[in-house]
């Protein structure tokens, strides 16, 4: 019994290390982290340092936006060049760049982990057809490839891509229909 008491105080222990507060000044995004690991000035990535980008890029998005969630359908407002990521049954994750053409739609299929995200993953809606345009077919044709996603800003859904209204039969499946009042 001592033991179990020992290792539960030792867990709340652990759970309550807050990590430090953001430095004074901090304007770094995760993607200029990762820019620093690939030339070489930083050896690893991981927090306080990926929280405080991760809250920096947050405090960007403006109070107007709209934050992302699970079933949520965006259209392109025009042709724009992305980037795409390929899945795999193993421990690989690929991709490459395409363009999304205006019209084309994404949906966002997983709750985003966050309530106020600063992105979340998305399917393409016309999956096969956006699928063979933009993924190699040496890479779809392999036998342990896993299908292709995007991973959108909050931001870039907001500007460059429309919210596309929940048809109202969807709506009053997923109990989410207004009503008046």
């Amino acid at each position: 019994m001592n033991f179990l008491n020992r290792l539960w105080k030792r867990r709340q222990t652990i759970r309550k290390t807050e990590r430090p507060p953001r430095p004074e000044g901090w304007n770094l995004t995760i993607a200029d982290l990762m820019a620093e690991v690939e030339a070489g000035r930083r050896k690893t990535l991981g927090p306080p340092e990926l929280d405080w980008a991760r809250d920096y890029e947050r405090s960007l998005i403006p109070e107007t936006m709209r934050f992302p969630a699970k079933g949520d359908v965006f259209e392109a407002l025009q042709d724009m060049e992305v980037e795409f990521m390929t899945a795999w049954s193993a421990p690989f994750t690929g991709g490459g760049k395409a363009v999304i053409k205006q019209g084309e739609k994404v949906r966002v299929d997983s709750e985003p982990s966050e309530s106020r995200p600063i992105g979340t993953y998305a399917v393409a809606v016309d999956y096969k057809t956006m699928e063979e345009r933009m993924v190699p077919a040496a890479d779809r044709n392999a036998s342990k490839y896993g299908g292709f996603y995007f991973y959108f800003s909050t931001i870039d859904l907001n500007t460059r891509f429309a919210l596309v209204p929940m048809d109202p039969e969807r709506a009053s499946a997923s109990g989410k229909e207004e009503t008046g009042g």
